[in-house]
Protein backbone atom coordinates (compact mmCIF):
# COMPACT_ATOMS: atom_id res chain seq x y z
CA UNK A 1 0.00 0.00 0.00
CA UNK A 2 1.13 3.66 -1.00
CA UNK A 3 1.84 6.28 1.19
CA UNK A 4 -1.34 8.07 -0.67
CA UNK A 5 -3.64 5.32 -0.24
CA UNK A 6 -2.59 4.33 3.55
CA UNK A 7 -3.36 8.26 4.96
CA UNK A 8 -6.72 7.65 2.68
CA UNK A 9 -7.43 4.51 4.78
CA UNK A 10 -6.13 5.99 8.09
CA UNK A 11 -8.35 9.31 7.44
CA UNK A 12 -11.57 6.91 6.76
CA UNK A 13 -10.98 4.98 9.72
CA UNK A 14 -10.85 8.22 11.65
CA UNK A 15 -13.75 10.11 10.22
CA UNK A 16 -15.59 7.03 9.11
CA UNK A 17 -18.88 8.20 9.66
CA UNK A 18 -17.85 11.64 7.88
CA UNK A 19 -16.63 9.56 5.11
CA UNK A 20 -19.49 7.71 4.43
CA UNK A 21 -21.98 10.32 4.51
CA UNK A 22 -20.09 12.33 2.21
CA UNK A 23 -19.61 9.39 0.07
CA UNK A 24 -23.50 8.38 0.03
CA UNK A 25 -24.22 12.46 -0.57
CA UNK A 26 -22.04 12.14 -3.61
CA UNK A 27 -23.94 9.41 -4.72
CA UNK A 28 -27.40 10.77 -4.47
CA UNK A 29 -26.59 13.94 -6.85
CA UNK A 30 -26.18 11.29 -9.81
CA UNK A 31 -29.93 11.20 -9.34
CA UNK A 32 -30.97 14.57 -8.34
CA UNK A 33 -28.91 16.96 -10.64
CA UNK A 34 -27.06 19.59 -8.41
CA UNK A 35 -28.76 22.95 -8.18
CA UNK A 36 -28.89 25.81 -5.90
CA UNK A 37 -31.76 24.08 -4.27
CA UNK A 38 -29.36 22.17 -2.66
CA UNK A 39 -29.04 24.56 -0.06
CA UNK A 40 -32.85 24.44 0.75
CA UNK A 41 -31.82 21.07 1.79
CA UNK A 42 -29.44 22.53 4.57
CA UNK A 43 -30.87 23.33 8.27
CA UNK A 44 -28.70 26.06 8.54
CA UNK A 45 -29.78 26.79 12.62
CA UNK A 46 -28.52 23.06 13.50
CA UNK A 47 -25.27 24.19 11.92
CA UNK A 48 -24.94 27.30 13.68
CA UNK A 49 -26.55 26.25 16.88
CA UNK A 50 -23.66 23.43 16.93
CA UNK A 51 -21.00 25.56 15.94
CA UNK A 52 -21.91 27.72 18.96
CA UNK A 53 -21.81 24.84 21.01
CA UNK A 54 -18.73 23.28 20.05
CA UNK A 55 -17.11 26.98 20.44
CA UNK A 56 -18.47 27.34 24.19
CA UNK A 57 -18.00 24.27 25.25
CA UNK A 58 -13.88 24.54 23.67
CA UNK A 59 -13.53 28.28 25.57
CA UNK A 60 -14.66 25.91 28.90
CA UNK A 61 -12.62 23.28 28.10
CA UNK A 62 -9.11 25.04 27.33
CA UNK A 63 -9.91 26.53 30.50
CA UNK A 64 -9.79 23.76 32.05
CA UNK A 65 -13.25 24.52 33.84
CA UNK A 66 -14.51 21.03 34.74
CA UNK A 67 -11.15 19.25 35.22
CA UNK A 68 -10.50 22.06 38.36
CA UNK A 69 -13.95 21.19 39.87
CA UNK A 70 -13.74 17.76 39.75
CA UNK A 71 -10.29 17.72 41.33
CA UNK A 72 -11.03 19.55 43.80
CA UNK A 73 -14.72 16.94 44.29
CA UNK A 74 -12.50 14.01 43.88
CA UNK A 75 -10.42 14.65 47.08
CA UNK A 76 -13.82 14.02 49.30
CA UNK A 77 -14.29 10.33 47.79
CA UNK A 78 -13.13 7.34 50.44
CA UNK A 79 -13.91 4.55 48.95
CA UNK A 80 -13.98 2.20 45.39
CA UNK A 81 -17.63 2.24 44.72
CA UNK A 82 -18.13 6.09 46.06
CA UNK A 83 -15.06 6.64 43.07
CA UNK A 84 -16.92 4.59 40.56
CA UNK A 85 -19.82 6.54 41.37
CA UNK A 86 -18.48 9.99 41.11
CA UNK A 87 -16.66 9.37 37.94
CA UNK A 88 -19.82 7.97 36.28
CA UNK A 89 -22.55 10.77 37.44
CA UNK A 90 -19.93 13.43 36.49
CA UNK A 91 -20.07 12.15 32.75
CA UNK A 92 -24.33 12.01 33.35
CA UNK A 93 -23.69 15.99 34.70
CA UNK A 94 -21.63 17.61 32.48
CA UNK A 95 -22.91 15.49 29.38
CA UNK A 96 -26.01 18.06 30.08
CA UNK A 97 -24.40 21.19 29.45
CA UNK A 98 -21.49 20.22 26.91
CA UNK A 99 -22.38 17.02 24.71
CA UNK A 100 -22.15 13.61 25.66
CA UNK A 101 -18.91 13.46 23.35
CA UNK A 102 -17.01 16.07 25.01
CA UNK A 103 -18.06 14.59 28.40
CA UNK A 104 -16.38 11.85 27.37
CA UNK A 105 -13.31 13.41 26.13
CA UNK A 106 -12.58 15.08 28.88
CA UNK A 107 -13.39 12.34 31.69
CA UNK A 108 -12.41 8.88 30.66
CA UNK A 109 -8.65 9.82 30.61
CA UNK A 110 -9.15 11.45 33.49
CA UNK A 111 -10.92 8.56 35.19
CA UNK A 112 -8.29 6.11 33.76
CA UNK A 113 -5.43 8.15 35.65
CA UNK A 114 -7.70 8.20 39.08
CA UNK A 115 -8.10 4.78 38.90
CA UNK A 116 -4.36 3.80 38.41
CA UNK A 117 -3.26 6.05 40.96
CA UNK A 118 -5.47 3.95 43.53
CA UNK A 119 -4.22 0.66 41.74
CA UNK A 120 -7.51 -0.19 40.77
CA UNK A 121 -6.89 -0.56 37.04
CA UNK A 122 -9.10 -3.60 37.14
CA UNK A 123 -12.40 -1.62 37.55
CA UNK A 124 -11.47 0.79 34.56
CA UNK A 125 -13.45 -1.32 32.24
CA UNK A 126 -16.59 -1.34 34.41
CA UNK A 127 -16.28 2.40 34.95
CA UNK A 128 -15.84 3.79 31.50
CA UNK A 129 -18.07 1.39 29.90
CA UNK A 130 -20.79 2.83 32.84
CA UNK A 131 -19.40 6.04 31.66
CA UNK A 132 -20.60 6.00 28.20
CA UNK A 133 -23.97 4.96 29.21
CA UNK A 134 -24.06 7.89 31.59
CA UNK A 135 -23.17 10.55 28.88
CA UNK A 136 -25.88 9.13 26.72
CA UNK A 137 -28.22 9.29 29.95
CA UNK A 138 -27.08 12.71 30.48
CA UNK A 139 -27.40 14.09 26.51
CA UNK A 140 -31.33 13.28 27.17
CA UNK A 141 -31.78 15.86 29.64
CA UNK A 142 -31.86 18.99 27.01
CA UNK A 143 -31.76 18.95 23.87
CA UNK A 144 -27.90 20.90 23.68
CA UNK A 145 -26.86 18.01 25.33
CA UNK A 146 -26.04 15.59 21.53
CA UNK A 147 -25.64 16.13 18.24
CA UNK A 148 -28.89 14.19 17.15
CA UNK A 149 -30.82 16.09 19.87
CA UNK A 150 -29.63 19.28 18.30
CA UNK A 151 -31.32 18.24 15.13
CA UNK A 152 -34.23 16.99 16.76
CA UNK A 153 -34.92 20.30 18.76
CA UNK A 154 -34.50 22.53 15.47
CA UNK A 155 -36.29 20.56 13.65
CA UNK A 156 -39.40 20.18 15.45
CA UNK A 157 -38.62 23.11 17.64
CA UNK A 158 -40.39 21.43 20.60
CA UNK A 159 -39.64 24.08 23.96
CA UNK A 160 -36.88 22.84 26.37
CA UNK A 161 -39.80 21.84 28.61
CA UNK A 162 -41.66 19.18 26.91
CA UNK A 163 -38.08 17.80 25.93
CA UNK A 164 -37.43 17.13 29.17
CA UNK A 165 -40.61 15.64 29.88
CA UNK A 166 -40.83 13.53 26.87
CA UNK A 167 -37.24 11.78 28.39
CA UNK A 168 -37.59 12.40 31.58
CA UNK A 169 -38.98 8.65 32.16
CA UNK A 170 -36.28 7.49 30.60
CA UNK A 171 -33.46 9.47 31.99
CA UNK A 172 -34.81 8.34 35.54
CA UNK A 173 -35.11 4.12 34.92
CA UNK A 174 -31.67 4.88 33.25
CA UNK A 175 -30.03 6.74 36.27
CA UNK A 176 -31.58 3.57 38.77
CA UNK A 177 -29.35 0.94 36.32
CA UNK A 178 -26.44 3.11 37.21
CA UNK A 179 -26.46 3.01 40.76
CA UNK A 180 -27.89 -0.73 40.24
CA UNK A 181 -24.70 -1.51 38.84
CA UNK A 182 -22.35 0.34 40.82
CA UNK A 183 -23.57 -1.98 44.05
CA UNK A 184 -21.34 -4.75 41.93
CA UNK A 185 -18.65 -2.63 42.66
CA UNK A 186 -16.55 -3.43 45.42
CA UNK A 187 -16.63 -1.19 48.11
CA UNK A 188 -12.80 -1.12 49.57
CA UNK A 189 -11.52 1.78 50.98
CA UNK A 190 -8.78 3.94 49.02
CA UNK A 191 -6.12 7.00 49.31
CA UNK A 192 -6.37 9.35 46.49
CA UNK A 193 -2.90 10.32 46.12
CA UNK A 194 -2.42 14.02 45.00
CA UNK A 195 -2.91 14.41 41.68
CA UNK A 196 -0.93 17.19 39.52
CA UNK A 197 -3.03 20.53 39.48
CA UNK A 198 -5.27 21.31 36.17
CA UNK A 199 -3.49 24.25 34.27
CA UNK A 200 -4.69 27.13 32.14
CA UNK A 201 -2.25 27.39 28.98
CA UNK A 202 -2.80 30.85 28.14
CA UNK A 203 -0.05 30.30 24.90
CA UNK A 204 -2.31 30.28 21.99
CA UNK A 205 -5.52 30.40 23.77
CA UNK A 206 -7.92 31.46 20.83
CA UNK A 207 -6.28 29.18 18.10
CA UNK A 208 -6.73 25.96 20.35
CA UNK A 209 -10.29 26.99 20.46
CA UNK A 210 -10.98 26.85 17.17
CA UNK A 211 -8.41 24.39 15.95
CA UNK A 212 -10.62 21.73 18.84
CA UNK A 213 -13.89 22.66 17.05
CA UNK A 214 -14.92 19.35 14.95
CA UNK A 215 -15.37 20.73 11.86
CA UNK A 216 -15.87 17.16 10.52
CA UNK A 217 -18.78 16.72 12.30
CA UNK A 218 -20.21 20.13 10.93
CA UNK A 219 -19.18 18.33 7.26
CA UNK A 220 -21.23 15.55 8.62
CA UNK A 221 -24.22 17.50 9.01
CA UNK A 222 -24.29 18.92 5.84
CA UNK A 223 -23.76 15.55 4.08
CA UNK A 224 -26.27 14.22 5.93
CA UNK A 225 -28.62 17.21 4.90
CA UNK A 226 -27.83 16.80 1.36
CA UNK A 227 -28.26 13.03 1.09
CA UNK A 228 -31.80 13.19 3.35
CA UNK A 229 -32.74 15.95 0.56
CA UNK A 230 -32.21 14.07 -2.54
CA UNK A 231 -33.62 10.70 -0.97
CA UNK A 232 -36.77 13.18 -0.49
CA UNK A 233 -36.94 14.13 -4.06
CA UNK A 234 -36.24 10.48 -5.36
CA UNK A 235 -40.10 9.41 -5.70
CA UNK A 236 -39.22 5.98 -5.17
CA UNK A 237 -36.93 6.22 -2.14
CA UNK A 238 -39.31 8.71 -0.43
CA UNK A 239 -42.45 6.41 -0.73
CA UNK A 240 -40.13 3.54 0.60
CA UNK A 241 -38.98 5.63 3.44
CA UNK A 242 -42.08 7.04 4.37
CA UNK A 243 -43.95 4.02 3.96
CA UNK A 244 -41.54 2.05 6.51
CA UNK A 245 -40.74 5.14 8.86
CA UNK A 246 -44.75 6.09 9.33
CA UNK A 247 -45.95 4.90 12.82
CA UNK A 248 -42.93 3.29 13.46
CA UNK A 249 -40.45 6.15 14.56
CA UNK A 250 -39.48 4.32 17.47
CA UNK A 251 -38.97 1.01 16.18
CA UNK A 252 -37.50 2.43 13.39
CA UNK A 253 -35.21 5.01 15.15
CA UNK A 254 -33.64 2.32 17.48
CA UNK A 255 -32.93 -0.32 14.79
CA UNK A 256 -31.36 2.49 12.54
CA UNK A 257 -29.38 3.87 15.29
CA UNK A 258 -27.78 0.17 16.29
CA UNK A 259 -26.30 0.11 12.09
CA UNK A 260 -25.71 3.68 11.38
CA UNK A 261 -25.92 5.28 14.59
CA UNK A 262 -28.24 7.80 16.13
CA UNK A 263 -27.33 11.35 14.46
CA UNK A 264 -27.92 9.80 10.95
CA UNK A 265 -30.88 7.99 12.16
CA UNK A 266 -32.07 11.08 13.62
CA UNK A 267 -32.02 13.21 10.48
CA UNK A 268 -33.52 9.88 8.06
CA UNK A 269 -36.42 9.65 10.45
CA UNK A 270 -36.95 13.58 10.42
CA UNK A 271 -36.87 13.75 6.62
CA UNK A 272 -39.74 11.46 6.11
CA UNK A 273 -41.89 11.83 9.55
CA UNK A 274 -43.48 15.09 11.73
CA UNK A 275 -43.70 12.67 14.46
CA UNK A 276 -40.98 14.44 16.29
CA UNK A 277 -41.90 13.30 19.77
CA UNK A 278 -41.82 9.28 18.63
CA UNK A 279 -38.58 10.10 16.74
CA UNK A 280 -36.62 11.79 19.85
CA UNK A 281 -37.90 8.63 21.85
CA UNK A 282 -36.63 6.38 19.55
CA UNK A 283 -33.09 7.69 18.91
CA UNK A 284 -32.06 8.50 22.00
CA UNK A 285 -33.17 4.78 23.07
CA UNK A 286 -31.64 3.96 20.24
CA UNK A 287 -27.94 5.08 21.25
CA UNK A 288 -27.93 2.34 23.78
CA UNK A 289 -26.53 -1.21 22.34
CA UNK A 290 -24.74 -1.84 19.90
CA UNK A 291 -20.96 -0.14 19.87
CA UNK A 292 -21.56 2.52 16.86
CA UNK A 293 -25.13 3.09 17.99
CA UNK A 294 -23.85 6.01 19.32
CA UNK A 295 -20.63 8.23 18.03
CA UNK A 296 -19.94 8.70 21.73
CA UNK A 297 -19.49 5.40 22.23
CA UNK A 298 -16.97 4.63 19.87
CA UNK A 299 -15.21 7.88 21.20
CA UNK A 300 -14.89 5.43 24.90
CA UNK A 301 -13.52 2.63 22.81
CA UNK A 302 -11.11 4.19 21.04
CA UNK A 303 -9.86 6.06 24.28
CA UNK A 304 -9.57 2.80 26.35
CA UNK A 305 -7.96 0.71 23.77
CA UNK A 306 -5.16 3.91 23.24
CA UNK A 307 -4.29 3.63 26.66
CA UNK A 308 -5.38 -0.31 27.26
CA UNK A 309 -5.39 -2.58 24.41
CA UNK A 310 -5.35 -5.81 26.07
CA UNK A 311 -9.16 -4.52 27.41
CA UNK A 312 -10.81 -4.31 24.28
CA UNK A 313 -12.29 -7.82 23.68
CA UNK A 314 -13.75 -7.47 27.47
CA UNK A 315 -14.59 -3.72 27.43
CA UNK A 316 -16.52 -4.81 24.04
CA UNK A 317 -18.21 -7.99 25.92
CA UNK A 318 -19.32 -6.02 28.95
CA UNK A 319 -19.97 -2.76 27.34
CA UNK A 320 -22.23 -4.65 25.01
CA UNK A 321 -24.07 -6.51 27.26
CA UNK A 322 -25.10 -3.64 29.76
CA UNK A 323 -26.29 -1.77 26.89
CA UNK A 324 -28.24 -4.55 25.66
CA UNK A 325 -29.80 -5.05 28.69
CA UNK A 326 -30.80 -1.81 29.26
CA UNK A 327 -32.01 -1.62 25.37
CA UNK A 328 -34.49 -3.93 26.20
CA UNK A 329 -35.37 -2.14 29.98
CA UNK A 330 -36.17 1.02 27.95
CA UNK A 331 -38.28 0.05 25.25
CA UNK A 332 -40.18 -2.16 27.74
CA UNK A 333 -40.71 1.59 29.82
CA UNK A 334 -41.61 2.75 26.03
CA UNK A 335 -44.24 -0.41 25.76
CA UNK A 336 -45.60 0.40 29.01
CA UNK A 337 -46.08 3.50 28.27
Amino acid sequence: MNESSSKFSDFFKKEIIFSISLILAIVSCFFVRPSINYLNYINWDTIVLLFVIMLIVEILKNLAVFEILVRKLLVKVKNTRGLVLFLVFNCFFTSIFITNDVSLIIFVPFTILALRKVDRSDLIIITVSMQTIAANVGCMVLPIGAPHNIVMYTVSMIPFESFFLLLLPYVIVSAVFLVALSLFVPNDGITLPKLRDAEFNRENFFKRVFLGIDYYLLLTFIALFVLIGNLENIPFFNALFTKWIGGNEVLIGVVASQVISNVPAAMLLSGFSSNYGAIIIGINIGGFGTLIASMANLISYKILVREHNEFKVRYFIIFTILNVVLLIILLGLYALG
